[in-house]
């Protein structure tokens, strides 16, 4: 006797919560796929930064997104982009794509910079790593240049 409307009524909810996660996946600009990390606690509990020796690299992407046998990282700004991904996300990005090849041993093709007003996909191309790399060689060369002041009076 009741067995058919709770039913529909279950139905329903199970549509709601369906329409309610896609429209999250999408605010946050994930591609399809299975979430397989995040750094936001709305996800879950928060793990620990990649880290990569080689490069000195430590990082913790906003998702990683498992789609069939790839991962593609995902960054989410809260910032709106007036004319095109800024360069500093772009390398921010391929870092985590590094990160990702070397924790999991597969290079992602690509990487999703997502902003509120437009989504991005970065291709993780060879030219791109070399930049990242170059990137990071001039940020070492500048810390090391760096005078450091000590006061022992401090």
């Amino acid at each position: 006797m009741w067995t058919v409307p709770i039913t529909l009524l279950l139905i329903a909810a199970a549509l709601a919560l369906l329409w309610l996660a896609r429209r999250q996946r999408r605010s946050a600009g994930l591609p399809g796929g299975r979430v397989i990390y995040s750094d936001t606690r709305a996800w879950g509990e928060v793990k620990e930064p990649f880290y990569d020796s080689a490069s000195g690299l430590t990082g913790k992407p906003d998702y990683l997104v498992q789609q069939g046998k790839e991962i593609i990282p995902v960054e989410v700004k809260s910032s709106r982009s007036p004319y095109g991904p800024y360069d500093a996300h772009i390398l921010q990005l391929a870092a985590y794509c590094l990160l990702v090849e070397r924790h999991f041993h597969k290079r992602p093709s690509h990487g999703i910079l997502n902003y509120p007003d437009r989504t991005y996909r970065i291709n993780y191309t060879p030219e791109l790593e070399q930049a990242l790399k170059a990137a990071l060689v001039e940020l070492r060369q500048q810390e090391f240049q760096r005078e450091i002041h000590r006061s022992h009076e401090a």
